[in-house]
């Protein structure tokens, strides 16, 4: 890490009171003695959005106010956590296979036309092979028998061709070096992220915040932050970093290859402070800086081209189309399972890694990233959600992922200290989190009924005392 160009994120500034605003219900006096904001501003108050909390300038009326972003020592959970504040989004995926950038005109239209193509080629070869009189079949054997050198030599030269192709197509991952198949140009595919970014702009147009909104300028400063931090990165120098705000009850955030980050007003109410937003926009802006949007694309058009010589045999082995239509099916499953969707979760460990890299030079506290996901995951539990199992997910399991997150906070620590930024001070928020967690259980069963074997969560009033 390059001292120098760590940008030193200032946590100093008075001692501030702050105030629940919001719903009448849930007016209590927040006072923390080491209470401080990011941005040194005098007299705030505190925004509240169920349970996310900000600082806000109060010199002006509430309909200007400035938001400052506010943490509290040590990145602890708010005092007050409810059930009722963590019934969120049943799962909370980053990055979602339809908002990459769309792949190139051209394999949009020629795609469907080769799995036609073959489905043609192998159901005329059955059919061929079908009217073909016994004598001749036996014919065609014995000659199929006697040139299987020149058979196997041509199949080979074909596994040659596709193995040079991959190889000469293979590139070197930003920051991380890992090699990675990119089959597309890179301008093509900032191009073509415009379209989106257009697609993503006519959908939600009546939605989206102004700039005078208290959570817009939350997300503004926050992203602002992370690129100063990271300017040495190229990649992230290099992009004009747009922000829009969806209100939106979605737990979601993802950000274009063309640098235009989303931020849906569901995300903005499912973190406890600005640690955690600053961990998942970093997340986000490393799947951006990473070019994951091409990389997953270029894989799953190398793999499709490969399936279709499978499809072609399928149709021309199976006696009847009902028998190819699922012998289709299995093949396409098989490949969903076995690459694309393991390759996708790999993706999304290597943008929690490089994101909390970020979020680290940024002087962000780390050890709230994996406190996210944990929290997730007692979402889940309280609502009573099924747990899939990982393999049938794009998404890693909000518990493997705080594991992974934990292995790797250690070093996101040493890289916060080597960029001069200030001490990390109170309680590790994974602690307090736990405790927390531990303590709403205890009461969630202490609360139910004899005559109920579940407990009612439709307005659970459950909070935690004072740590």
């Amino acid at each position: 890490v390059d001292r120098d160009r760590c940008q030193r994120l200032d946590l100093s500034g008075n001692t501030r009171n702050c105030f629940l605003t919001g719903n009448p219900h849930s007016h209590r006096n927040f006072i923390s003695k080491g209470l401080r904001c990011l941005l040194n501003v005098p007299n705030t108050e505190l925004y509240r959005n169920a349970h996310h909390r900000f600082c806000f300038q109060s010199s002006q009326s509430l309909g200007k106010k400035i938001p400052s972003l506010q943490i509290s020592p040590g990145g602890q959970l708010p005092h007050h956590f409810s059930a009722w504040n963590i019934q969120m989004i049943r799962s909370f995926h980053t990055s979602p296979s339809r908002q990459a950038a769309p792949v190139p005109l051209f394999w949009i239209i020629v795609k469907p036309a080769q799995k036609l193509f073959a489905i043609i080629l192998g159901r005329s070869i059955r059919n061929w092979w079908k009217s073909l009189p016994p004598n001749k079949r036996e014919l065609f054997k014995e000659s199929a028998r006697k040139n299987k050198w020149k058979i196997l030599l041509g199949v080979s030269s074909l596994g040659v061709v596709f193995v040079m192709f991959y190889f000469t197509h293979l590139e070197e991952t930003p920051i991380t070096g890992r090699a990675r198949l990119l089959m597309f140009g890179k301008e093509h595919f900032k191009e073509l992220s415009q379209m989106e970014y257009d697609m993503w702009m006519e959908e939600y147009k009546s939605q989206m915040l102004p700039e005078t909104d208290a959570r817009y300028q939350v997300v503004e400063r926050v992203v602002g932050h992370l690129s100063e931090s990271n300017k040495d990165i190229p990649q992230i120098s290099e992009l004009k970093w747009v922000i829009h705000v969806v209100d939106e009850p979605g737990v979601n955030a993802f950000v274009l290859p063309n640098g235009q980050v989303f931020v849906f007003t569901g995300l903005l109410d499912a973190v406890s402070d600005i640690h955690q937003l600053s961990f998942i926009l970093g997340h986000e802006i490393a799947h951006a800086v990473l070019e994951h949007a091409a990389e997953k694309a270029s894989l799953v058009h190398f793999l499709d081209f490969l399936s279709l010589i499978f499809l072609t045999m399928i149709w021309a082995i199976c006696p009847r189309d009902s028998l190819a239509v699922v012998g289709q099916w299995i093949q396409s499953k098989l490949q969903e399972f076995m690459f694309d969707r393991p390759y996708s979760r790999t993706l999304e460990a290597e943008a929690d890694k490089v994101g909390l890299q970020f979020a680290a030079k940024a002087c962000v506290d780390v050890r709230a990233s994996s406190v996210f996901w944990q929290q997730m995951e007692l979402a889940e539990t309280i609502q009573g959600q099924p747990k899939l199992p990982e393999w049938l997910s794009t998404h890693p399991s909000h518990e493997n992922r705080a594991e992974h997150l934990d292995r790797l906070i250690p070093e996101a620590l040493k890289i916060r200290e080597s960029c001069n930024c200030p001490s990390l001070s109170g309680p590790d928020p994974r602690l307090i989190f736990r405790l927390n967690m531990q303590h709403l259980l205890e009461l969630s069963k202490g609360r139910e009924t004899p005559n109920s074997t579940q407990q009612d969560l439709s307005k659970p009033k459950l909070d935690f005392p004072h740590t």
